[in-house]
């Protein structure tokens, strides 16, 4: 995939192009999914914000603020944040239009590259089965998961009230994600596998750098960045 497309329409050319992609390379059994390569690996986070008090779908040069943070073990390796605008208003489906662009900017900042990456976006729980979290992946280079407060549009029972516990998620009878409790007593996170990724391993690294919080860490450091740029504009 060649980064970013201008148009809704070659959005989601594209989008059908990565996941048939996919499906074929899956197939073929051409390329090994991603493992972390030792007991801690750097997890990356990128997140963008836009200005307060924003209503509606936004729009188009849309200021942002875009951060990435890597962290392991609780300590941070690197962080970057840029300041862009958004390619576009938000449309379910086409997040990438919007966001891409400047998520992908704050991770080529990054002076340390992340072994795996987490982006606020779905996968495979997606209209054309390619969500922002494996169009990053695919445009970077580094193994993704989603994290979401909610599915797009999968469906899924939750899990019981224990950290780790986790259930599926499903569309069209397909398993593309799983609910994951990363704290008991509180709502679980839809995690969903990316670019490289299986289902097992995003919800091991979830829950690695979940320890005592719903949100993972790396999230949690890179939104501070981001919020602490928009405050400076």
């Amino acid at each position: 995939m060649t980064p970013w497309p201008a148009s809704p329409d070659e959005l989601i050319g594209a989008q059908r192009a990565l996941a048939a992609a996919i499906d074929e390379t899956q197939r073929a059994g051409s390329a090994a999914p991603w493992s972390p390569p030792c007991p801690h690996p750097a997890i990356g986070a990128c997140v963008v914000l836009f200005a307060r008090g924003q209503t509606g779908a936004g729009a188009r040069g849309d200021p942002a603020w875009a951060a990435a943070a890597v962290l392991r073990r609780g300590q941070v390796l690197a962080h970057a944040t840029v300041t862009g605008e958004a390619a576009g208003p938000y449309v379910p489906g086409l997040l990438a239009l919007r966001e891409g662009p400047c998520l992908e900017a704050a991770v080529q900042a990054l002076a340390v590259a992340p072994d795996v990456l987490l982006v606020d976006a779905t996968g495979a729980d997606h209209p054309r089965r390619a969500g922002l979290a494996l169009q990053l992946g695919a445009v970077t280079g580094v193994p993704t998961v989603g994290v979401t407060h909610r599915p797009l549009l999968a469906q899924g029972a939750w899990p019981r009230d224990e950290r780790g516990a986790h259930a599926p998620l499903s569309l069209d009878g397909a398993c593309v994600g799983s609910w994951v409790r990363t704290r008991a007593g509180a709502r679980p996170v839809a995690v969903h596998p990316g670019w490289r990724t299986t289902l097992d391993v995003a919800i091991e690294v979830v829950l690695s750098c979940s320890l005592g919080l719903r949100t993972p860490e790396p999230f949690r450091h890179a939104r501070r960045l981001a919020r602490i740029a928009r405050a400076r504009r």
